[in-house]
């Protein structure tokens, strides 16, 4: 079971995101219906630690298995979706891998569960321009923490 709940007034939703590097750009991913991009991951499940998560979720969106690394930050994000209020607490995490049957291209492809999310690397130079949510990893992404931050992230 996911940890995520709905009340009357809005959403928690507990989430782990994947940074991954590679010559010079990050791996987004968005809805095939929508234009916002966002780091890979997914919902946290009871049970699970959030570094078993991540691996699940890029194993299911990528089908690869991946090395999950330092933590980089902490996230409180608090922003609205579809009409809804969300309150979403996001774990942050550098991850690499060697199994890379994805393809190192700059163009737009599919993952592992088919056309319901495209993946891209993106060049970390575009971010200030790439519709990317949270907002911060705009200009985070090219400057990453030494040691694990916490964020407050209250999105417009």
């Amino acid at each position: 079971m996911d940890l995520v709940f709905r009340t009357h007034e809005g959403v928690f939703n507990y989430r782990v995101a994947a940074v991954w590097i590679r010559n010079g750009r990050v791996l987004l991913h968005r809805l095939h219906a929508e234009q916002t991009w966002s780091l890979p991951g997914g919902r946290v499940a009871m049970g699970e630690d959030s570094r078993q998560s991540l691996s699940r979720e890029l194993l299911e969106e990528l089908g690869i298995k991946v090395k999950v690394g330092d933590l980089l930050w902490s996230v409180e994000n608090f922003f609205t979706y579809a009409e809804q209020p969300y309150h979403e607490f996001g774990l942050y995490y550098l991850i690499d891998s060697e199994d890379t049957p994805i393809p190192d291209t700059d163009a737009a492809f599919y993952g592992a569960e088919g056309p319901r999310l495209i993946f891209q690397w993106t060049p970390l130079s575009q971010l200030p321009q790439t519709s990317l949510y949270p907002a911060f990893l705009r200009t985070a992404l090219t400057d990453l923490p030494a040691h694990p931050r916490h964020l407050v992230v209250r999105e417009p």
